[in-house]
């Protein structure tokens, strides 16, 4: 068996500093909700595209984007509440 290797250094050298800062993993933390709510219109979005959707398919789409608008909507909002001054 011949193994094929690389015979120069990756593009990007790993270094210590490509880990997300604990700011990053916050911020990632705060948007999870939507992350989810996203995933979940995609799913159901996913699920239709080789068919007609029946009318089932399309309330769980319905469902799924009141739900991630709802979330958006959500965080938009405490993001606008923690600024200085608050919302404008």
């Amino acid at each position: 068996m011949k193994h094929i290797v690389a015979l120069h250094d990756a593009v990007t050298p790993w270094s210590d500093g490509l880990e997300p800062s604990d700011a990053e993993l916050d911020a990632i933390e705060r948007e999870m909700p939507l992350i989810l709510a996203e995933v979940e219109l995609l799913d159901a979005e996913i699920a239709v595209l080789d068919r007609a959707p029946s009318e089932l398919d399309e309330q769980r789409i319905r469902r799924a984007r009141r739900r991630m608008l709802a979330v958006r909507r959500n965080l938009t909002n405490q993001a606008a509440a923690s600024m200085p001054g608050g919302a404008a």
